[in-house]
């Protein structure tokens, strides 16, 4: 009897895994747009709300990225697509490459492309993923690659002449009727009818020209076009990609529009450091206010991210903001196919995969409860104070998203939040530790409550980040390493007791074992935690008890992952850490190090877990001048790796040609802090340049050998018509940091071009996004101009990168009281063109900013 209620049990575990995975209340249910622009279901008229992703493997690079790896695009698709549903989407969005699956006239292709994404439907379908469909991008096929011209009227007219051509117009018109007409053969029906397609947008990022009202007959076709094939679903066009057409598209018929959102901006090159929650702070529509029809459109985001940052509290903050906005859909651009995250090739500036970024992956899972549970509308207020919401908080410092209520608890880094009500919980997702689970693996793994005293756990394998995943991509460069490790797990849910059972359940995985004292080993794989006094063991599971995907391990290849302190404060210790893959507990790793004075020691380092090694340097090691040290892994078959370089062979042999090190400053007593560099720090900074026609930023050499200065230009100076930028130079003095306390000065090495004073704005900006500002003047010869911190004051900061759309704010000010505390500053921004005297106007105004540092107090 005992055994088949627990087979039972297992049967109906499909049914509440689908609940956790899914947000959609109204799943079977279609939707409408009632007079005030609110999505409702129909069945119900409840308000609807769709949280999810764009994926591109269908067409395009992701299309010819997978065929270049040999990788089986319906297999991969139906990885990603569990993946999509075990992180709680219900929503899905992609513009089509119509020029894949289009000719000149706008004659619809049955080819491969439209079959895939045909397939891609029907298994989202399954999942209970709603599809909005964007059947036109106008965009060529090539990117990251050069474009190919397929001869379709995307490929012969562009974006901005297919908006006005008569001749373009009317393919698409053909097009579109072909498009809504296809019967899908894995569905068996037309898009319109099938009712887990909710919604279309005509095109993708329209840039409208001409006069405005061929702009409101070119929309009203495309409907027509699209209404004509017995569409009768919402249908959205974009409102924000072409502003000074708002008033135009919003004449148009159709039953919302379309914005997106990057806070951050995008392709950066590198990874974005420092807190972005400001940028995430507000999404203001400037439309409300000054057109009456759109206050009653219906408004969706087709695209979303945040860029080039890959700390996982930003998503959480942007869904509670695009509630605020009264957002309904929303579609992250652009999820990571699991078969080309290693590389992060799909779209450089974007990076995202439940495998290959868990942090970030778990974040998304957040924001979807967040999109979903958030009232539209409903504000809390400004940064920080709606840091924390609801049943949510995000944290910068702690690089973390959480989401903690009654019977869910979610972490994207280890938390030390208390779950709500611990015997009430039924689901869990995290990555790191919390006081319910403690795991020592860089995976994510997720606990569902099947019923009393059954559990089921997932876990993914560990993610080791080797290199800057927005640098340069290449397929032939892995950003990301997956590994495969068992790893000590904790977990303590009172219903399991310490002693339960744990059973593998995924194809092939035959691990058994029982918890002592709740603590037991664990590889990736998916489990059923079942409490001792629950006997029996059905013969067969269900298909969402053994369900599990993941990527194989990347390498066995020994690769280490480490940052040296560019600088040190002298006399004081100091610890080395490093991240390696590659090594094991019977493995040897040193540091050997050299001072300037010619001083070696050798060091051992010590494992802390399965990848990340310490060791102190002692404080008589590190004197003035320079430290180089190279890191020595001796494998226990005697073989070497030396870094840096990745050295193979014994570095003491006679003939070793291993000379690299790694190199740290250390500072003398009292000596400056450098903030800011022109010559070194000159690939991370983030501009704020409004006319870019007319504006120039360089870098030209001056008094100094092999000294750069930032030369900034405005072109055609107006009132109030800045320049600026900010440097994150948190890194540099992260090996003095406590000697920022103690800093009461900053010098600034400056001048200006103009024979009469420039005034420059000087602001620094802490971790919470509390600005400090104060004026300096410029003339036109080098000085290096000293400034008291005591006279910095309260101000606004540039948000910067700038967010996009344009219309977004481009300032921040925090609740700042106060004096500033240079021990929790993290950014310097430099902004001119604030104050112009009438010898500047209608001539070209430049600053030349050579270096900045900070001068301690005696």
């Amino acid at each position: 009897m005992e055994k088949a209620k627990y087979y039972c049990v297992l049967i109906l575990f499909s049914l509440v895994i689908t609940a956790a995975q899914s947000q959609n209340k109204e799943s079977n249910s279609g939707i409408y747009v009632d007079k005030q622009g609110v999505i409702r279901y129909k069945d119900s008229d409840a308000e609807a709300a769709f949280f999810g992703v764009n994926y591109t493997v269908p067409f395009a690079f992701g299309y010819r990225s997978h065929k270049a790896l040999n990788v089986d695009l319906e297999k991969a698709i139906d990885q990603d697509v569990y993946h999509f549903s075990r992180l709680g989407l219900d929503a899905f969005r992609v513009h089509v490459w119509d020029t894949e699956i289009s000719d000149s006239m706008g004659n619809l292709l049955e080819n491969e492309h439209l079959r895939l994404f045909d397939y891609l439907l029907a298994k989202l379908k399954m999942r209970n993923i709603k599809v909005l469909i964007t059947p036109i991008a106008f965009w060529g096929n090539g990117y990251p690659e050069k474009d190919i011209n397929t001869g379709s009227f995307s490929s012969i007219y562009g974006k901005q002449k297919a908006l006005v051509n008569d001749t373009a117009i009317r393919a698409q018109e053909n097009y579109m009727r072909q498009f809504f007409k296809h019967i899908n053969p894995y569905t068996k029906v037309t898009y319109g009818n099938d009712p887990n397609v909710v919604a279309m947008e005509i095109n993708n990022e329209p840039h409208h020209s001409g006069p405005k009202i061929k702009t409101t007959e070119y929309i009203n076709r495309m409907a027509k076009a699209v209404r004509s094939t017995g569409w009768k679903k919402p249908v959205f066009y974009n409102i924000s990609e072409s502003p000074l057409y708002a008033d135009a598209v919003a004449n148009a018929d159709v039953n919302g529009h379309s914005f997106q959102w990057y806070p951050t901006g995008l392709v950066a090159n590198r990874t974005l450091q420092g807190n972005f929650l400001p940028n995430a702070d507000l999404y203001t529509i400037p439309f409300g206010d000054t057109i009456p029809k759109y206050r009653n459109r219906a408004r969706m985001v087709y695209e979303f991210d945040a860029a080039d940052v890959l700390q996982p509290y930003m998503y959480p903050a942007m869904a509670r903001s695009f509630r605020t906005a009264g957002f309904q859909w929303a579609t992250q651009f652009a999820y990571d196919p699991m078969a080309t995250a290693y590389a992060n090739t799909e779209y450089q500036t974007h990076y995202v995969n439940l495998a290959y970024t868990p942090s970030k992956a778990i974040s998304l899972l957040i924001a979807s409860k967040v999109f979903h549970n958030v009232p539209r509308l409903k504000s809390y207020g400004s940064y920080p104070a709606d840091s924390s919401f609801d049943v949510f908080r995000v944290s910068y410092k702690n690089s973390l998203s959480e989401m903690n209520a009654e019977e869910e608890f979610y972490y994207s880094n280890t938390t030390t939040t208390q779950p709500k009500i611990i015997a009430k919980l039924k689901h869990l997702a995290g990555v790191g530790s919390s006081p319910v689970v403690n795991y020592q693996g860089y995976g994510a793994y997720f606990l569902d409550k099947v019923s009393d005293g059954i559990w089921r756990l997932e876990v993914m394998p560990d993610a080791i980040q080797i290199r800057d995943p927005f640098e340069k991509a290449s397929p032939k460069k892995a950003v990301t390493s997956i590994q495969w490790r068992k790893q000590p797990m904790h977990i303590t849910l009172p219903e399991l007791g310490n002693d339960f059972k744990v059973l593998g359940m995924d194809s092939g995985n035959q691990y058994t074992t029982t918890a002592t004292a709740n603590h037991f080993t664990i590889q990736p794989g998916t489990y059923l935690l079942t409490r001792q006094s629950i006997a029996g063991k059905p013969h067969d599971y269900p298909l969402s008890v053994k369900e599990f995907i993941a990527p194989l391990q990347t390498t066995k290849e020994t690769i280490l992952v480490h940052s040296p302190y560019s600088e040190v404060a002298g006399g004081k210790a100091f610890t080395i850490s490093t991240k390696i893959i590659g090594v094991d507990s019977l493995d040897k790793v040193t540091v050997e190090m050299r001072s300037s004075a010619n001083r070696w020691k050798t060091l051992t380092m010590q494992r802390t877990t399965a990848y990340d090694n310490v060791v102190q340097v002692p404080a008589e090691m590190v004197t003035a001048g320079v430290l180089n040290y190279r890191i020595i892994i001796q494998k226990a078959n005697n073989n070497y790796v030396v870094f840096p370089g990745n050295h193979k062979g014994n570095p003491y042999a006679w003939d070793a040609l291993v000379d690299e090190t790694y190199e740290s400053y250390v500072a003398a007593e009292n000596s400056y802090l450098h903030i800011f560099d022109a010559t070194t720090d000159r690939n991370a900074i983030n501009f704020y340049n409004p006319d870019v026609r007319n504006n120039k930023v360089e870098y030209i050499t001056a008094l100094n050998s092999k000294q750069l200065v930032l030369k900034a230009t405005i072109g055609k100076p107006l009132s109030n018509n800045i320049m600026g930028w900010q440097f994150n130079f948190s890194d540099k003095l992260k090996g003095r940091i406590e000697e920022l306390s103690k800093s009461d000065r900053i010098v600034i090495r400056a001048r200006t071009n103009h024979e009469s004073p420039v005034k420059l704005r000087v602001a620094f900006v802490t971790s919470d996004a509390k600005s400090f500002a104060a004026i300096c003047t410029l003339t036109n010869q080098y000085k290096e101009i000293e400034m008291l911190l005591t006279d910095f004051k309260p101000d606004s900061t540039l948000l910067l990168p700038r967010p996009y759309p344009g219309f977004l704010p481009l300032w921040f000010k925090a609740n700042s009281t106060g004096k500033l505390e240079m021990a929790d500053t993290e950014k310097i921004e430099f902004t001119f063109g604030h104050e112009f005297i009438a010898d500047h106007l209608g001539k070209p105004l430049s600053i030349e900013v050579e270096s900045a540092w900070i001068i301690k107090s005696n």
